[in-house]
């Protein structure tokens, strides 16, 4: 989910870049890349999100931005080869736990141009653009002018992808495309990753049943609750592709947004069949843990009328796979379980 860039009195990257100089890697090679051309160590070219992304060596220090693309490069094997991360959110898988322990956290929350030069990085990887603004991490044309290339996950710029490729489809793209980048066995770990999340949403496919317009049971998924208003799935994020998948429909498809605010009138108006509660209680903001979502749904006074409501059709995930993340299959899987059960229980 994005969320407004941060105001601040912070250095822009350029300036606090200029006060150290090119970033090195550990073996003391320079990790400034020719912006528009491959790699000379075996690396190849990517491009993301209208950016050529082509590093001069296969990376050595890379800094991840964010908690989907920290655990996207853990999945691939590549702990060894970060110097940073930031912005965690949740806690970590326990099967990326030993991997992320030896990875050094540059910023709890979203990283500065400061605490990104500290570190030395030789990519970039972050989950959304949004990431990389003046006031944040810097944009990508001042790193790319300080010769650190930077790579944003697809999902966050569909429109500069084929039209045919769904979220899922971008994401496994992303694997693709970092494992190249990173060279050598990762590239293979990167297709494996792909083709092994490719087949498990496959399998969910082919598991749900085929229905009409008419006949698909509709979802609203409640991300989070800010200042008593709900945030919901639009028609732009991965939840919209999981409901297809499953055969059922978000009930705001129609609003051109991820994470849309929205009216509680306007949810009970929807009356869905099945209401997703996304738990981001680890994050710890007001109306995050998926029992403050429950107790707002129980309490208000149209809402709690809802069938959903009333029946505790109601499914419980964890909010950070609802954005598109090496876990988002697993949430999947929560789904497709969640909409059979519903069905039975008509």
């Amino acid at each position: 989910m994005r969320h407004p860039a941060r105001t601040g009195l912070a250095l822009t990257l350029a300036l606090a870049f200029a006060a150290t100089g090119c970033a090195t890697a550990t073996d003391g090679r320079p990790t400034s890349g020719r912006p528009g051309a491959a790699g000379s160590a075996g690396t190849v070219s990517a491009v993301s999100c209208g950016h050529e992304v082509a590093p001069a060596a296969p990376p050595r220090r890379a800094v991840t931005l964010d908690q989907t693309s920290t655990e996207i490069l853990l999945a691939l094997g590549l702990q060894d080869r970060m110097a940073g991360t930031a912005n965690l959110k949740t806690k970590i898988p326990a099967a990326y736990e030993a991997a992320y322990a030896d990875v050094p956290v540059i910023a709890p929350k979203i990283a500065t141009g400061e605490q990104l030069r500290a570190a030395a990085p030789d990519l970039v990887v972050a989950g959304s653009a949004d990431l990389f603004t003046r006031d944040r991490a810097g944009t990508r044309e001042e790193l790319a002018a300080l010769k650190v290339p930077t790579f944003v996950s697809a999902v966050d710029c569909p429109r500069l992808d084929p039209a045919d490729r769904n979220p899922f489809e971008l994401l496994f793209s992303d694997y693709e495309n970092l494992g190249g980048l990173f060279g050598g066995d990762t590239a293979q770990r990167g297709r494996h990753l792909a083709a092994e999340q490719r087949a498990a949403v496959l399998r969910v496919r082919e598991g749900s049943p085929v229905r009409r317009d008419a006949d698909r049971p509709t979802i609203v998924f409640l991300y989070s609750v800010f200042n008593g208003m709900p945030y919901v799935a639009g028609g732009t994020g991965l939840p919209s592709e999981m409901s297809r998948i499953v055969g059922a429909k978000n009930a705001f498809d129609d609003i051109g947004e991820d994470w849309p605010e929205v009216s509680w009138e306007e949810v009970a108006r929807r009356d869905p069949d099945l209401i997703v509660v996304g738990d981001l209680s680890e994050r710890g903001r007001p109306g995050d843990s998926a029992a403050e979502k429950r107790a707002e749904l129980a309490a208000h006074p149209v809402v709690s009328r809802l069938h959903a409501v009333r029946d505790d059709h109601i499914l419980q995930v964890p909010g950070i796979e609802l954005d598109p993340s090496v876990r988002s299959v697993h949430t999947l899987g929560l789904l497709a379980d969640g909409v059979k059960d519903l069905g039975r229980a008509h």
